[in-house]
């Protein structure tokens, strides 16, 4: 499917606060490699195979278990996860699915009883990080890259420190 627009070429600066939200979340109070699991959770849910791409190849380099990455879809029935995993993982269907249901206080008391009100907020913007970026890739039709660099390429976000930074 080709892409709709170079959102980069056509609004250059219209990013520019989304990749410093992104740098704030890489700088955060969690750890990486939850990081990407959030990341790929919310993607898995907004089915966005752009930001899919980018972030299972993240998490193998951040660490994240093979059993983790291999199960994430079923993660509610999978042993691979920890208390802390379940929290942040609830967390995250919890706000990528607000206009479902809002966010229960049962989701709430789950991600109360495992993080800190400062570790909650960076969770929290880690979430609504990715799902902004998984509304642009979708809506341009941004393919995924598959590791691919160089001419044959398509234009993209450079994948460095930031969720989705502009192109270099």
């Amino acid at each position: 499917m080709p892409a709709r627009i170079d959102y980069q070429a056509a609004a250059p600066d219209a990013t520019k606060g989304l990749t410093e939200i992104a740098r704030y979340v890489r700088s955060g109070s969690i750890p990486q490699p939850l990081v990407e699991l959030v990341m790929l959770r919310a993607s898995q849910i907004n089915g966005c195979a752009y930001c899919l791409d980018l972030h299972y190849r993240r998490a193998r380099k951040a660490g994240v278990p093979e059993a983790q990455l291999d199960t994430l879809p079923a993660w509610r029935e999978s042993p691979s996860f920890s208390a802390r995993d379940r929290a942040a993982l609830t967390w995250t269907e919890a706000l990528t699915r607000v206009s479902g249901d809002h966010v229960s206080d049962a989701d709430w008391d789950a991600v109360k009883a495992q993080f800190s009100e400062r570790e909650i907020v960076d969770l929290s913007i880690a979430i609504i990080d990715i799902n902004s970026w998984n509304r642009l890739m979708i809506a341009f039709r941004t393919p995924p890259t598959f590791g691919l660099k160089g001419p044959s390429a398509p234009p993209t976000p450079d994948p460095s420190n930031a969720s989705h930074p502009p192109s270099a």
